[in-house]
């Protein structure tokens, strides 16, 4: 049977019943019938030699997910169980497709009754479709069939096996399942396969979500003597593991053990390694840091200043809050909602709220309020009185354009009352 007609006829919306257009919704028994027939009126009408034409050359696979897209998922398990039925070939590439649907839908038994057909047929499945398995057995917590994936595929076909340790790995660690991700590790390396860069990786960062600090020091210095280097994503989630336990000299020492030289990471481990000291009030080491920074090549950016900033502000220090504004000015870096809160916090904390326009002049107030900080500053040093003040008042009214200038103006009004003591006679 050529699929030409069954195609351009799933792709006519006037081929199906009636019942499939309406709104009013039909009972499970009448849906089913109405599926049935219709997947047996295209196979009708094409026995009867009706045929129309649209250029289409696609195959059953393509058939079934037009029928997915259509919101028609019910028809397109009976044009499966027709063509299976009629006794028509069926390709690695239709079996894969329902087998997909079938994860998408929430049917986990029917997908694993499609994997055990796939390897009684002997196709060969492909990663894509191993990767959503272990995801839907993941999200149910069934770790077991995932293990019996992965012996299937060791018995079967033994060159997709890297990658589906891999993505076993990635789906214990993912679901807090890390004595299973040891395991599988275990088992990938006793097989004789090496670990790979991203492997190594995501055990650290789910080491850094789920385990404790020693676990995840213990599989950075197993990357280490792997010889990769730690990514973005490795160097950010043992920065938020340490700041989340307040161990800031301990995030010192790992970031200059990661070596502060690495430019493929922009500044983030200067930028960590400043935040370790502000978050402590170290401010000498801090100035200290900032200068061998600058000294080693790397550009400050908006994180880099209001870090800063955020320091100065908590501690009272206007000088270097006003000579920190005047280089930020200097690098044409435009403040932002973490650097104004930086500056009026620190102001009306010593209830200078009116000597504010000084340094709002040098700032450009007018414009629209954003917030560019990297979010791990808040983490470690939280978001000031007015930073926090001012999302609410744009969250209550999100239709009006803000500017800086009104929402200092309605915070310091804000402060007034707060500060104002009524009397009741």
């Amino acid at each position: 049977m050529k699929m030409d007609f069954l195609v351009t006829t799933v792709a006519n919306p006037y081929c199906f019943p009636r019942n499939f257009k309406q709104e009013r919704p039909m009972l499970s028994h009448q849906r089913h019938t109405a599926c049935r027939a219709s997947s047996c009126k295209i196979f009708q009408q094409h026995n009867e030699g009706s045929s129309v034409d649209y250029g289409f050359n696609i195959n059953n696979s393509q058939v079934i997910k037009k029928l997915s897209r259509r919101r028609m998922p019910t028809l397109a398990k009976e044009i499966f169980l027709e063509l299976k039925s009629e006794g028509f070939p069926l390709n690695n590439s239709t079996l894969s497709t329902i087998m997909v649907h079938y994860i998408d839908d929430d049917s986990p038994l029917q997908a694993q009754a499609m994997w055990e057909e796939m390897l009684n047929s002997c196709f060969e499945p492909s990663v894509q479709v191993i990767s959503k398995l272990f995801n839907a057995y993941g999200k149910m917590g069934h770790f077991d069939y995932i293990t019996k994936v992965l012996d299937q595929v060791k018995l079967r076909y033994s060159h997709l096996l890297p990658e589906a340790y891999s993505l076993a790995i990635s789906c214990f660690g993912k679901h807090k399942q890390l004595e299973l991700m040891e395991s599988t590790l275990r088992e990938m390396v006793s097989s004789g396969f090496t670990v790979n860069s991203a492997t190594g990786n995501s055990f650290i960062i789910y080491y850094s979500m789920f385990g404790s600090l020693l676990e995840m020091e213990t599989a950075y210095g197993r990357l280490k003597r792997s010889r990769f280097l730690i990514e973005k994503k490795g160097i950010m989630a043992m920065a938020f593991a340490y700041i989340r336990k307040r161990k800031f000299y301990r995030l010192g020492e790992f970031l200059r053990d990661v070596g502060l030289g690495r430019k493929n990471v922009g500044n983030l481990l200067w930028n960590l390694l400043l935040l370790s000291y502000a978050a402590n009030f170290k401010m000498r080491s801090l100035q200290r840091e900032f200068l061998q920074m600058v000294e080693a090549g790397f550009n400050p950016d908006l994180t880099t200043f209001n870090i800063r900033a955020l320091a100065f502000s908590r501690m009272d220090l206007l000088w270097d809050l006003h000579l920190s504004l005047e280089h930020m000015k200097h690098m044409n870096i435009e403040p932002d909602l973490v650097t104004y809160g930086c500056v009026v916090d620190a102001y009306v904390d010593r209830r200078l709220g009116r000597n504010l326009e000084f340094i709002l002049s040098k700032m450009n107030p007018v414009q629209p309020p954003v917030s560019l900080t990297d979010s791990f500053v808040f983490e470690a040093l939280g978001k000031g009185d007015f930073h926090m003040s001012s999302e609410a008042f744009m969250q209550f009214r999100k239709q009006k354009k803000w500017t800086y200038r009104e929402l200092i103006s309605l915070y310091l009004k804000k402060q007034h009352r707060r500060n104002q003591v009524f009397w009741n006679y």
